[in-house]
């Protein structure tokens, strides 16, 4: 449990918890790990690698081998990365000539031969009855030993590793931080934050925990330990059977409730009795909900316990046995009488509410009147709205300033995309120009006086993280609609997936497009190679773990952006494998290497969502000619089987036009509001040879850099949450 935790703080952080052991002569194998760190782009920063020297040589080395193991896996290294052709991205062969290769493969093999020749007479041959193809043709030591080593090159990501406290103070420090976040957590946050709860359930806790999901985790390690339960709402306890079922506390997708302890099923009704004997008017939260908390009283008897008769109210709701108007009805009703004021000010009494739906009330007002009144109670609610709130409609607004009649990019908490028309009339400019100057306002009046700040121009157009589910887990990963530069000669992308119980086939595609999102080419198992770059070959299962790579020479690419994507062609999904990831690496021409080295990988992000077919991110170049990356995290439905970057390159280039030309609100934006009379502004990113200034500043960057002083408050994308207003 102990290095469970310990990941769990590095890959959150990039802090290691040093041990409180006597000291010792442990410089030597400090020397060695980080040797052995820079190996995979990773190194120890001044002060770590100063106190480990001061610690006894066994301490190290068992630190030592728990640190790598956990760095490797954050940027893939954990596993090996095999490429079906064997001197890959050179001796790539014609696709056709590769084909033609196969088929004569199978000819030659006296078990194959007469199927082959059929297929040969019938005019269509399968290449999946090749034996030739799709399977490697050699092992991992043989591709070892064709590729020169990677030689070193000055733009080599190096990811510092800096100084922590003791486990215990770091585990309880990052649970505050998680537990208590404003925004909402991803799938690997939740995760983590399960892995936290559990090992400080007894400990400090944070004073609110204002995002439900994350309320659902630290409840289900509360009940498991005895603890009061945090129970405000009736769906707290419904995301609280989710949790403890193994399902989505987010409710966004059918849980399939396990079967309950007496305890646990008292614990749950007790709790449902307490919310609704304190408000009544909670039950209208049944509603949305209505078959979930159905399933959920099979599991839980409520008639068997009267003493909680409150409780079994919420079910009679669910079946429809007793009446709860809910607070939308209200709303809905007004609005349907044509009185918009009077709608709005019943939302007042649930500001953040109000702010979602001003869209909506500013587009249905009768008149300037009408419309004036909307914007006076929502300037007089803004101060009671969550800052998360006020960023996102913040952006919402901004983006409405085009006129009606373009497409809309839908994207759901899952990362399901898809696109419809949109057919809302335009919000009115002057309405829009006053509540945007209002948000600001408020936005600024919240933001703290950072003093000195010192930013990184490179995280100016990081998207602020709205919430955890705009991104994924993983290493070096951006909020959706970040754009950050990509320097280097060489863009290669690879994918490795490991199936668990079915054979699966995942494709790792590229599609090259123009200015105006029309296909310029592709690279995929259908064509391995052209102008762009190359593709390492086709692999169609993974019993043992399968790579695919894409190798891109930056300088060739004939459109203007490079839209990387994972196909599911046959069996189980990103879901259902047991492991799945993508990633891109950038190096120089004379480099080499093997066609996977950690130290080159820029970002490893997990393929864990819906649909078949996978868009990670995209690349963009420029008027500049500078090539940028720009974070997606979007899911394609595709189809059931098949999916091929040919078929679906029309959709992917409508989303791509949506994600690229909608504004996020950034770094940038919020810096700007943070800049003032008391405020001292200066870009740097530790990297120009300028040394770090004396005395504590806010330092906003992509990394931490070393030698600022230790009062420092530091924001990097590991806690870019922290700079959004409460």
């Amino acid at each position: 449990m102990e290095h469970s935790l310990e990941s769990v703080v590095v890959r959150h952080t990039l802090r290691v918890p040093v041990p409180a052991d006597p000291p010792g002569e442990g410089g030597v194998v400090a020397r060695q790990l980080d040797v052995a760190l820079m190996s995979v782009g990773f190194k120890l920063s001044g002060p770590l690698l100063e106190w480990l020297s001061e610690l006894a040589a066994t301490t190290v080395t068992a630190l030592a081998v728990r640190t790598l193991e956990i760095v490797r896996g954050m940027a893939g290294d954990h596993v090996r990365h095999n490429a079906y052709f064997l001197r890959f991205p050179h001796q790539v062969p014609d696709t056709f000539d590769f084909w033609r290769e196969c088929v004569a493969g199978a000819l030659a093999d006296d078990a194959t031969r007469e199927a082959t020749l059929d297929q040969l007479r019938s005019g269509v041959v399968d290449l999946l009855t090749l034996p030739l193809y799709g399977h490697y043709q050699h092992t991992y030591a043989e591709l070892l030993a064709v590729h020169e080593e990677l030689t070193e090159a000055a733009g080599d990501r190096t990811t510092v590793l800096h100084l922590g406290d003791g486990l215990a103070e770091e585990v309880s420090a990052l649970y505050l931080a998680l537990a208590g976040s404003g925004t909402p957590l991803g799938d690997e946050g939740l995760r983590d934050l399960r892995v936290l709860a559990e090992d400080q359930v007894h400990g400090p806790q944070p004073g609110e925990i204002p995002v439900r999901e994350n309320r659902a985790v630290v409840n289900r390690a509360r009940l498991g330990a005895g603890r009061e339960l945090l129970l405000d709402t009736v769906t707290d306890v419904l995301r609280l059977a989710c949790a403890l079922s193994e399902g989505d506390v987010g409710l966004q997708q059918p849980t399939r409730f396990s079967a309950m302890s007496r305890p646990v099923r008292r614990a749950l009704l007790a709790g449902l009795d307490a919310v609704v004997a304190a408000s009544p008017a909670k039950l209208a939260d049944v509603l949305p909900y209505r078959e979930p908390f159905k399933r959920l009283g099979e599991r839980l008897h409520p008639h068997e316990y009267p003493r909680w008769p409150h409780a079994g109210e919420v079910f009679a709701v669910a079946r429809r046995e007793r009446p709860a108007p809910s607070f939308e009805s209200r709303v809905e009703e007004l609005l349907d009488s044509a009185d918009v004021l009077g709608a709005a000010e019943l939302l007042a009494a649930a500001p953040g509410k109000l702010f979602r739906s001003l869209d909506r009330l500013l587009r249905t007002a009768r008149g300037q009147g009408e419309r004036d009144g909307v914007a006076a109670i929502a300037e007089r609610v803004a101060p009671s709205v969550s800052g998360r709130v006020l960023l996102s409609v913040r952006e919402h607004l901004h983006n409405r300033a085009a006129e009606s009649g373009e497409r809309r990019v839908f994207v759901n908490r899952a990362g399901r995309a898809w696109v419809a028309p949109d057919e809302r009339a335009p919000v009115p400019t002057p309405e829009r120009e006053r509540l945007t100057g209002v948000l600001d306002a408020e936005l600024r009046r919240r933001l703290p006086a950072p003093g000195r700040l010192l930013i990184d121009p490179e995280v100016l157009d990081v998207a602020l993280p709205l919430s955890g589910r705009a991104t994924t887990g993983g290493f070096g990963v951006l909020p959706r609609g970040s754009t950050v530069p990509v320097d280097g000669e060489l863009l290669r992308f690879f994918v490795y997936w490991k199936q668990t119980a079915h054979m699966t086939d995942f494709d790792l595609s590229a599609l090259m497009l123009d200015a105006g999102y029309r296909t310029v080419s592709w690279l995929s198992y259908t064509e391995l190679s052209n102008l762009d770059g190359e593709h390492s070959g086709d692999l169609t299962e993974a019993p043992e773990g399968a790579s695919e790579f894409i190798n891109i020479r930056l300088g060739a690419v004939r459109g203007a952006f490079v839209v990387p994507q994972v196909n599911v062609f046959s069996g189980e999904g990103f879901e259902a494998v047991e492991e799945s990831f993508f990633g891109f690496m950038l190096r120089e021409t004379e480099q080499r290497g093997m066609p996977f080295e950690a130290r080159t990988v820029r970002m490893k992000s997990e393929l864990r969502g819906p649909g078949r077919v996978a868009l990670p991110l995209a690349f963009l170049r420029g008027d500049d000619g500078r090539w940028r990356a720009r974070w997606l995290h979007l899911y394609l439905a595709g189809t059931p089987s098949a999916n091929r970057v040919e078929d679906n390159r029309v959709s992917v280039a409508t989303l791509l036009r949506g994600i690229v030309e909608r504004e996020y609100l950034t770094v940038r934006h919020l810096t700007d509001l943070m800049t003032g009379t008391d405020t001292t502004v200066t870009l740097w990113d530790g990297k120009d040879g300028r040394p770090a200034p004396d005395g504590p500043v806010t330092y906003i960057g992509l990394a931490r850099p070393e030698g600022l002083h230790p009062d420092s408050r530091i924001v990097t994308p590991q806690n870019l949450r922290d700079v959004i207003p409460d």
